[in-house]
């Protein structure tokens, strides 16, 4: 006979789980997938696979015989890892230094912490950093787009957001001339001997149809994407009407990885804060450090180290956005 389980009200139902959100964020991937599939051919697709691959096999591996757990590699969560992880980096980065990106990945960046909802750093951000520390030649190399057949041995270029740093630091304005339009960087249009970037920031446009479908399916809400995106530009509309040094806002925000952080990195559920409040001051937070990084710090692009940092903040968010229980009435202020 089934036991009746009594528990305190309040009761809410819905449709939602960890494998409907994951799968549905998977769905949304699968334009930028296509995308990049077509500009840059058969490194995206070893990079790629390989990247998912070694994830789902380093999590299994990791709960089977170090954690003594049953695998939970269906709920899409190891999927998405490798996904992300792979979108992040070179279309034409050697398959090993793949598979150790995934090895750190899931191995320092998920499953040491207890596994899927007690990791404090996005894990495909984690493995991204580690390869970029240890292998900063390898990961700053970018192909040029339209080498289908070519993996390792594929042409490489400066990208755009390269130009830009070059440009702050040389004070040289004709530099910015060199960039493509809006238009060609929205649909992922790099050519002219530009490198593309990472397989995943080829095209904001593909990227903007999965947000698109994550916020019709309620997955995610806009206040992480959009007050990133809102801060990104008006701070960089603030630098290109003080100095025409700065490129303009529309450029940087079409370039490097900041579409595909904000949209699918930044809202990561675990590593974000709960509340409205908390992922405004979060998403604001990742959008001022990424321009600071990007036109001051070492790196041509920020928002990996910005996302990271914010995520080592969202205990303190949620703590200070904290709300007010079910029930309790909120104190009034102290009368001065």
């Amino acid at each position: 006979m089934s036991k009746l389980i009594v528990s305190l009200s309040p009761h809410a139902h819905g449709s939602e789980s960890v494998e409907k959100n994951m799968y549905g964020v998977i769905i949304a991937l699968i334009p930028t997938l296509l995308v990049s599939f077509l500009y840059f051919g058969i490194g995206s697709v070893v990079v790629c696979s390989t990247s998912v691959v070694a994830c789902m096999l380093f999590e299994w591996a990791i709960a089977k015989y170090m954690l003594h757990r049953r695998p939970t590699l269906t709920d899409g969560s190891a999927i998405i890892t490798g996904i992300l992880l792979g979108l992040n980096l070179p279309s034409n980065l050697p398959i090993w230094m793949v598979i150790l990106g995934a090895l750190v990945a899931i191995g320092i960046g998920k499953m040491c912490y207890g596994g899927l909802g007690q990791n404090l750093f996005n894990p495909a951000i984690v493995g991204r950093c580690f390869l970029l520390v240890s292998f900063p030649a390898a990961m700053t190399s970018w192909p040029v787009i339209g080498q289908f057949f070519n993996y390792t041995d594929a042409t490489t270029g400066a990208t755009p957001l390269a130009l830009m740093k070059t440009a702050i630091k040389t004070g040289d304005t004709s530099i910015l001339d060199r960039l493509p339009n809006s238009l060609d960087m929205l649909l992922g249009n790099v050519s002219n001997g530009f490198g593309a970037g990472t397989i995943g920031e080829v095209c904001a446009l593909a990227l903007l149809a999965g947000l698109a479908f994550m916020l019709w399916q309620k997955i995610i809400t806009w206040h992480i994407p959009v007050s990133i995106i809102a801060t990104v530009f008006l701070f960089s509309t603030v630098l290109h009407l003080a100095s025409p040094v700065y490129a303009n806002p529309f450029q940087v925000i079409l370039s490097g990885g900041l579409m595909l952080g904000a949209i699918f990195m930044a809202t990561d559920y675990v590593t974000s804060p709960m509340t409205t409040r908390g992922q405004l001051i979060y998403g604001v937070s990742i959008g001022l450090l990424t321009v600071v990084i990007r036109n001051w710090g070492s790196y041509p692009e920020g928002m990996s180290f910005a996302i990271l940092i914010m995520n080592a903040f969202t205990p303190l968010i949620n703590n200070y956005c904290k709300p007010h229980r079910f029930g309790e009435t909120p104190q009034p202020a102290p009368a001065k």
